[in-house]
């Protein structure tokens, strides 16, 4: 018995070893005593959140209908290529409510070439549409349901990745990307210790998407709508689209017609680097994704610059024409963009599409530092109400159990040791309301304590001795504890799935709490009983 004690205590001694140098680690000498020492390798292994450290809380709108509308635009101009192709010239393509860009209709149809454009349809390509054959003879097609969620979904999840990469170029410790609300496209971004909304804008954004569009042959530029209008009889083809630019600063507007589908755009980079062309002016070296390389080469080669055919091009950032070049040769999957940047915005923009591109443009919705100094009210105010509870409850547990207070009080600082030496090894983040978790996982704590005694009372009271009144309370409350830890645990998996940054620190410390005090409230206090009544006889009496 005395070495199967011995054994389970120096587990626990090194259980607990392992478990504090996950809090403090190996502390570094800082030239200010061991105090200063030891206060720094704590700050360095346990991470605040954005409310004890102070830094910055944004929450962005992802327009994720661009998506949508980029995604069907694709569509409409490669059922005009495939029309074409086929011999299909009277066919139409258009999107005609704007309202809708989830539906194209195909006009122009006879009733002999209805077979083949159903033909052209039917293709893997159009999977995700549902056809659907109209009266006047016309092919509707509307993108499924699950189709558009998956869209706005992908273009969602993308921009979290994408600011998460940009994010990580500034050096910030324990940064929160993630979504924010349910259903809202919505990104929650809390940056602890990083007090420069700015800085940080700078490195998202351009939050606007860079594209190259076609410019609609022998029309404009103009100097206004109302100039544009005039000039396209009042009609802007459905395929179309006006959009300003200057092309160097200072410049007068002009007003563009561009093909609505973008040749190539945000998602279709693959890499880039700031640079310069031969006339000194800023430009961007870029590389395109394979596909994407294939798709642009098939364009440029064939809109050259010809008599009939200007093959103009237009860099479109932010819905803001920013040059129109003119297309000399075929151009793969390397090629540079030369216009009237500045050089900050051209080491934006590559840092923009190095990173990967947003899918979609964003918008600010709420920007917001939180002050160091309330970070550090929140910190002080938040240990106190800690320390002062635990006293309260040690001090209760002494009074009201005696002796065998003195056992429960051990367990919960052991308990309080494992949940920080697992947020020491896991960077998990202690947040305000993490500070919460630990108290409440405090009173959990006690309450197994308070279940366990209570039953060592009832055995001792039917007369049993001291060590089977001890085995029978552990072996009778066992089940109740696991009860109300499990059920409680459930509902904190609940909350960090679909909490965010404050509310998961609070779900993480109380998880981990509850697991801890399953060993400390059951294991470590059963062993610390048995250690206790070793080598006692039948009638010694237990202080509880």
């Amino acid at each position: 018995m005395g070495n199967n004690l011995a054994t389970k205590v120096a587990i626990i001694v090194a259980i607990l070893l392992v478990f504090v140098y996950g809090i403090i680690g190996i502390p570094h000498s800082t030239g200010k005593g061991l105090g200063e020492s030891l206060k720094q390798s704590l700050a360095d292994r346990i991470h605040l959140g954005l409310d004890l450290k102070g830094g910055t809380h944004l929450v962005l709108a992802v327009h994720v209908n661009e998506a949508l509308v980029s995604s069907t635009d694709r569509d409409v101009a490669r059922l005009e290529s495939e029309l074409q192709t086929g011999g299909l010239t009277s066919a139409t393509v258009s999107k005609p409510d704007a309202a809708h860009p989830e539906t194209i209709v195909i006009a122009g149809v006879t009733p002999a070439q209805s077979g083949q454009v159903r033909a052209i349809t039917d293709s893997s390509e159009y999977n995700s549409y549902d056809v659907a054959s109209q009266a006047d003879g016309s092919m509707k097609l509307t993108l499924k349901p699950a189709s558009i969620k998956d869209i706005q979904t992908n273009a969602l999840n993308t921009s979290i990745e994408v600011i998460r990469q940009r994010i990580d170029t500034l050096g910030v410790s324990e940064p929160t990307i993630q979504q924010y609300g349910l259903g809202d496209n919505q990104i929650l971004i809390e940056l602890p210790g990083f007090s420069d909304p700015g800085q940080v804008e700078a490195a998202i954004s351009s939050t606007s998407k860079l594209a190259i569009h076609a410019v609609v042959t022998g029309q404009g530029p103009w100097e206004s709508d109302q100039a544009a209008l005039a000039g396209l009889s009042g009609v802007i083809p459905s395929d179309a689209m006006l959009v300003h630019g200057a092309m160097t600063p200072g410049s007068p507007d002009q007003v563009w017609l561009l093909k609505r589908a973008s040749e190539v755009e945000g998602t279709d980079f693959r890499g880039a680097e700031p640079g310069t062309d031969l006339n000194g002016r800023p430009n961007i070296r870029f590389t395109l994704t394979t596909e994407a390389g294939e798709r642009f080469y098939k364009y440029t080669s064939a809109h050259q610059r010809s008599g009939a055919d200007p093959g103009s091009m237009a860099i479109v950032l932010g819905n803001t024409v920013k040059e129109v070049a003119g297309i000399e040769s075929g151009i793969r999957d390397q090629g540079e963009i030369t216009g009237s940047f500045s050089k900050q915005e051209v080491q934006n923009l590559s840092l923009m599409l190095r990173t990967g591109a947003l899918p979609a443009s964003l918008s600010y919705l709420e920007t917001r530092t939180v002050g160091p100094s309330l970070g550090a009210a929140s910190i002080r105010q938040g240990v106190v109400a800690a320390i002062a509870g635990m006293l309260a409850v040690m001090v209760f547990m002494l009074i009201y159990y005696k002796g065998s207070g003195l056992n429960a009080n051990l367990a919960l600082l052991l308990n309080l040791v494992f949940l920080l030496g697992f947020m020491g090894y896991s960077h998990a983040v202690l947040t305000l309301p993490g500070i919460a978790g630990v108290i409440l996982t405090i009173g959990m704590g006690v309450d197994s304590n308070v279940l366990i005694f209570e039953r060592i009372r009832e055995e001792l009271r039917a007369g049993k001795t001291a060590a089977a009144a001890v085995k029978e309370g552990f072996g009778h409350a066992w089940i109740t504890i696991v009860d109300t830890h499990v059920t409680t645990i459930v509902s904190a998996i609940i909350l960090l799935m679909f909490g965010t940054g404050p509310v998961k620190g609070f779900a993480i410390t109380l998880m981990v709490g509850l697991g801890a005090n399953l060993i400390t409230a059951v294991y470590v206090s059963r062993l610390i009983f048995d250690w206790h009544l070793q080598g006692k006889d039948r009638s010694f009496e237990l202080s509880i």
